[in-house]
């Protein structure tokens, strides 16, 4: 018969062993916050893209477009107002893409998402906004009344397409660059996987090994 002091100790021995099975066990609860820390591992600011050419062009067209919509948003008064409404619509879309591509492209995000061509998707982009800036700032500078915010609208409005057009001719240079690259990685694979092939078939001891 055991006495209490002996049920007692037995008690702490036993509760000692399960902290320390628990401490030994692999299912531990922290194994949540290792993930969350790895998916935030990848997450950094990118200087070297900010102080870079595109970079720079990104920021600029950042700042011109915000700059022109706010010149069209203080206008109280229009007639006709489709020029106008057609200049703040062009304008509040670059504003919001291009501000995402600058985010995703300087903290590194779109390396997350190798399925999409992102030197494609920034091309469409600035090509899509040099062509839609061109229209709204001709537009509204043959609708307007010569208010201050109007002329000014349309100056960071040409000021933007300019900025966007280089944009533009960079982007086209570098996705030219990224499909010749991969065009040549993908010739190299299949040339590499052609020669494998041929000698296997001039060795047939290895057909005979695999057989």
């Amino acid at each position: 018969m055991r006495n209490g002091d002996d049920l007692e100790g037995f008690d702490g021995e036993a509760s000692s062993a399960s902290m320390i099975s628990a401490a030994s066990s692999p299912y531990q609860p922290t194994t949540e916050p290792v993930s969350q820390r790895r998916g935030l591992s990848g997450l950094r600011c990118d200087l070297d893209y900010l102080r870079g050419t595109l970079g720079r062009l990104k920021l600029a067209e950042v700042l011109l477009a915000l700059t022109a919509f706010i010149c069209i948003e203080t206008i109280m008064e229009c007639s006709p107002c489709e020029g106008l409404y057609f200049f703040e619509f062009v304008s509040c879309s670059a504003l919001v893409v291009t501000g995402a591509l600058l985010l995703l492209f300087s903290l590194n995000l779109h390396t997350r998402v190798p399925q999409i061509n992102w030197n494609l998707t920034d091309l469409v982009n600035t090509g899509l906004s040099t062509f839609f800036f061109f229209i709204a700032s001709v537009v509204l500078a043959a609708l307007n009344h010569k208010t201050g915010a109007e002329i000014a609208a349309v100056v960071f409005g040409l000021l933007a397409m300019a900025v966007y057009a280089v944009n533009t001719f960079l982007a086209v240079k570098k996705w030219q660059l990224s499909s010749r690259q991969q065009s040549s990685r993908q010739s190299s694979d299949y040339i590499r996987a052609r020669t494998e092939s041929r000698e296997v078939v001039h060795r047939p001891e290895i057909q005979r090994l695999d057989a």
